[in-house]
């Protein structure tokens, strides 16, 4: 299992400011009222809903809008409806995107999306366009607090596909897509408590974008996709350099 690797730097993570954690409670609770109306509000039986739960807290969202969420999906006085979709396309210099979504209202969303796309020097394209670029993964988040050479035994054992240690605060746990809810609750019952427990894509290959204004362009159309209200995740097959991260910094 690999000690490190470069994906980490792929998916782009932003502090928010205060003014944003509306949009970013909202879309926690979007991702709670869905997986409970698929799998009901018992957490020990909805896995998808403990785990959208997870990281609801982790993140910081009240546990009365949590609660709230729970109700809306299992049906308590809402008419709340929303679909998961998932748009592809390529931002300046041929990068790879993929953005996972879950809107009530989908032309809405997809007018939203090409127009950012656009913008930003990007082409919004058809499903499968790039898709095929990104693996899809289970992954286990923990706090560096745990045995490390303890928690990779017990990964292993249960049958995990990979280790990273490329975080300054986490480990990470990689799964094959269907092994996710075993392996999870596999390292609990070990007494690994994880931080998180969710679904992610990998780009089996990155692009390098050194060049200044090119990677301005990108992490421009990152950021506002990343802002849109419907918006789950957005994912790149990206990788800038640090120096370059550093000198365009407060440019976009």
């Amino acid at each position: 299992m690999s000690g490190h690797s470069k994906w980490a730097t792929t998916k782009h993570k932003k502090a928010k400011v205060d003014s944003q954690r509306a949009v970013v409670f909202q879309k926690f609770s979007r991702e709670i009222i869905v997986a409970s109306r698929l799998g009901g509000g018992d957490l020990k039986a909805n896995f998808r809903l403990r785990t959208a739960v997870e990281k609801a807290k982790a993140a910081g969202l009240p546990n009365d809008n949590i609660k709230r969420a729970i109700d809306k999906g299992t049906g308590a006085g809402s008419s709340e409806s929303y679909e998961e979709l998932t748009y592809e396309g390529y931002g300046a210099g041929g990068v790879a995107i993929v953005v996972e979504a879950m809107t009530d209202n989908r032309n809405r969303t997809a007018g939203d999306i090409r127009s950012y796309f656009t913008k930003f020097n990007g082409n919004l394209g058809e499903t499968g366009c790039v898709g095929w670029m990104f693996k899809q993964y289970g992954m286990i988040t923990f706090s560096k607090d745990v045995d490390y050479d303890k928690l990779v035994e017990e990964a292993i054992n249960l049958g995990a596909e990979d280790f990273l240690d490329d975080d300054e605060d986490e480990y990470k746990i990689l799964t094959a897509v269907s092994d996710l809810q075993t392996i999870s609750e596999g390292l609990e019952q070990a007494g690994f408590e994880h931080i998180t427990a969710e679904f992610t894509r990998i780009p089996e290959n990155t692009i390098e974008v050194t060049d200044e204004k090119t990677a301005t362009s990108l992490m421009r159309l990152i950021d506002k996709l990343e802002e849109h209200d419907d918006v789950q995740n957005v994912y790149s097959n990206a990788d800038i350099p640090d120096e370059v991260m550093e000198k365009i910094e407060g440019t976009y």
